[in-house]
């Protein structure tokens, strides 16, 4: 690996977390800890990598599979000094649906914990707004009858309950819609700091000439385009020079026409509407999942 030195070409803007103890601010660019199965004994030296070119956040979730590789990676990272301390790192993971039960929040937690090797998560979010029963952890699709009913106001007070723990610094939500994120906000003592979810403007396969403009890659145009809209951004990749790629978006900008020609994109959600769906059928029509 090269000289750690390399992190500091790049000045990373921080977005400002609200109901957030300890940790008021996250990298806006991280790099997402879910890969192939495959690719999980590789993660470790991505990682470290990543580190070295100036990653600090962090996103992996209990379903990816990805907790211990990234959790010995921290570990290696501060034994060779590419950080200084823990508290350099930004940490997400993520609650899994068959854990999504007020009782089984904070065992989870602790769960992922224990296989990070550390002692606090900056950020823990809800996975999916739905649950399951408490059966053995695999991906989606989860089977229709292994479905329940989320208790909303439960989960959400275990998970505050886990924040003032100090277990996590933040919590929040994924893949929620709007009516979803008022529903727990009619008794959130700690408000969500984020909803974690699909946001991009290349929804269909077309390549933006833009970014010749900028001598950019299109990748990197749909990176500031998120960054311009004042949210953060988890990316994945495998590749180094495609990591660095990525971190490449702070020192230009967007213009008006480069808006114009983006809003101009047919939208639609990357995610298929039958992403839910079991061989035994739907769990939910998309509308219910999706109700903006």
């Amino acid at each position: 690996m090269e000289n750690s030195t390399q992190s500091t070409l790049f000045n990373i803007s921080e977005l400002k977390l609200s109901s957030s103890s300890g940790h008021p601010s996250m990298p806006v660019i991280g790099l997402g800890c879910s890969v192939d199965k495959s690719d999980i004994d590789a993660l470790k030296l991505v990682v470290l990598e990543a580190i070295e070119l100036g990653y600090r956040h962090f996103d992996t979730a209990a379903i990816y599979g990805t907790e211990k590789a990234l959790g010995e990676a921290i570990a290696e990272a501060l034994r060779l000094g590419l950080v200084s301390s823990r508290e350099q790192l930004f940490i997400t993971s993520k609650l899994w649906c068959q854990d999504a039960h007020r009782d089984h929040v904070i065992p989870a937690l602790k769960k992922s914990l224990s296989a990070l090797q550390i002692e606090y998560l900056d950020l823990y979010l809800i996975h999916w707004p739905i649950s399951s029963k408490p059966v053995e952890m695999g991906f989606a699709p989860v089977p229709k009858e292994d479905l329940l009913p989320m208790d909303y106001k439960g989960v959400w007070e275990a998970m505050e309950d886990s924040q003032t723990l100090g277990l996590t610094k933040s919590i929040g939500l994924s893949n929620f819609s709007c009516k979803k994120i008022e529903t727990i906000l009619t008794f959130a003592i700690i408000p969500p700091s984020i909803n974690q979810i699909e946001m991009n403007p290349l929804w269909q396969q077309k390549k933006l000439r833009i970014a010749k403009a900028h001598g950019k890659t299109v990748a990197q145009v749909s990176l500031r385009w998120i960054v311009e809209q004042g949210a953060t951004v988890v990316v994945r990749s495998l590749n180094k020079e495609r990591m660095k790629q990525n971190m490449g978006i702070f020192d230009w900008e967007l213009v008006d026409d480069d808006y114009k020609k983006i809003n101009q994109i047919p939208q639609r959600r990357l995610i298929p509407s039958d992403f839910w769906v079991s061989p035994q059928g739907p769990f939910q029509t998309p509308e219910e999942l999706w109700d903006d």
